[in-house]
């Protein structure tokens, strides 16, 4: 058992549920997103079914308008150190954006997670897509794609040098002599680069785990090579099992040709599974869902992947054709092109276009029976697209529940899954190594 390949599951919350209507079911929280027995709740769920950690999306901008979903989020690195107390030995992967943030008090955040959470943060390092954003920044629009992952690459080089400032040995406490810390072993950086001038070193201990565990959420060519060089777990998503395996020989090929190994990086695609003792009970949840969807909030939201206006879009009809050209867009280029790629082969009108992206935004969704779900899982495990899952429960915290409940037995009984925590440490649940201290020796 001990030397088999073991599926990898994280728990993707999201307030009510990923789905865009999930507020409105009878047994919901509308008011889920701002309380916080809602997320203790959610957390200690995941932690009992020994998930290997709880992931949380964020952007430094209101969603949407507000008029048809819940539009704001508590700040994750927040919420993550409050849930750190509710939990023992769940991952805890938040999303924060280098574009909007300087690498030391980013670091200094990250660190303090890591250390107040004994070993168990995540850094989800995206480049935030959205021109809403940058108004907030005192920014005209956001910086170009590439130039937001050169920034990136440069944040990473400081953030890891910062967390290495700290050698291991460097705190002594010696109450005889009175000598705290030796400062041989506390680094100053002295960075000065393109974007960042960074004296150094961090007031802050190495965290427990060296580096929070990184995480990186990009499909993009540039979001790829970005991951092949840093990321350590990988958030994708694919709408069929033969994108998802072409992703993942693709990156697994990238870290490879970076020097470094690709069973240390984790391919983690989405999945939103609606689950029914029967298909035709799982298809009666899905329509539930649908029914209660506003087809104005749907094309307001691809109105925005697309960067254009809800008004060019007819309802019953294809995706228009400077669409379907793809033009260069400057946010999400790897969405777009998902959503142009299901849409086509599909041939799907924007009414269905937009009830398929209701659940997931673009992810995978299963409608189907918890064997159904489990051996799809199993087959993307097992046929070389993934390391494991996102659980995107449609709604919070039943679907998260149901997932529990039918589908983690099936995968425990085929040995796929763990029992019980082997690790105190999110590094440890992945079977990653602390990073070498860059300035040690």
């Amino acid at each position: 058992m001990s030397a088999r390949r073991r599926l990898h599951l994280n728990a993707f919350l999201m307030e009510a549920g990923h789905h865009e209507a999930a507020w409105r079911l009878p047994d919901s929280n509308p008011r889920a997103d701002f309380d916080l027995r809602h997320w203790i709740e959610l957390a200690r769920l995941a932690e009992n079914a020994k998930f290997d950690s709880l992931f949380l999306a964020d952007g430094p901008a209101l969603i949407g308008t507000g008029e048809f979903r819940p539009p704001g989020q508590l700040e994750p690195l927040t919420l993550l150190t409050a849930l750190s107390q509710a939990t023992s030995r769940i991952g805890l992967i938040a999303t924060v954006s280098s574009t909007y943030n300087e690498p030391y008090n980013l670091a200094r955040r990250l660190a303090s997670v890591d250390h107040v959470s004994g070993g168990r943060a995540g850094w989800n390092i995206v480049t935030s897509a959205g021109a809403d954003e940058a108004a907030n920044f005192g920014l005209d629009d956001r910086p170009g794609h590439a130039e937001r992952y050169a920034r990136a690459d440069e944040f990473l080089k400081v953030a890891k040098a910062l967390w290495d400032s700290w050698e291991t040995e460097a705190v002594l406490a010696d109450r005889a002599t009175g000598r705290y810390a030796d400062p041989a072993r506390l680094h100053r950086l002295g960075h000065q680069g393109r974007y960042f001038k960074v004296a150094g070193p961090l007031n802050v201990e190495r965290p427990p785990q060296g580096y929070p565990l990184l995480v990186q959420a990009g499909s993009s060519e540039d979001g790829k090579d970005f991951a092949a060089r840093h990321a350590e777990a990988i958030f994708t998503a694919h709408t069929t099992y033969e994108r998802a395996a072409a992703f993942y020989a693709d990156i697994k090929a990238r870290t490879r040709a970076a020097g470094r190994d690709p069973d240390g990086v984790i391919v983690l695609p989405g999945i939103v599974p609606y689950i029914g003792s029967t298909e035709e009970e799982a298809r009666a949840l899905a329509r539930q869902f649908d029914e209660l969807r506003v087809p104005e909030y749907g094309l307001r939201q691809l109105a925005a992947v697309f960067e254009t206006e809800p008004s060019v879009f007819a309802l019953d009809d294809p995706l228009p054709d400077f669409i379907l050209a793809r033009p260069k867009l400057e946010g999400s280029q790897s969405r777009s092109d998902l959503i142009i790629d299901l849409a086509v082969r599909e041939q799907l009108t924007v009414r269905q276009i937009i009830s398929r992206l209701g659940g997931g935004r673009g992810h995978f969704e299963f409608v189907g029976t918890p064997e159904q779900i489990a051996d799809t899982i199993i087959a993307w495990f097992e046929g070389g697209a993934a390391d494991g899952f996102n659980i995107m429960a449609p709604a919070l915290p039943s679907g998260l529940a149901a997932f529990v409940e039918h589908v983690l037995p099936i995968l425990r009984g085929k040995g796929l899954f763990r029992e019980e925590y082997e690790s105190t440490t999110l590094r440890g649940h992945y079977g990653l190594p602390v990073p070498a201290n860059q300035f040690h020796g």
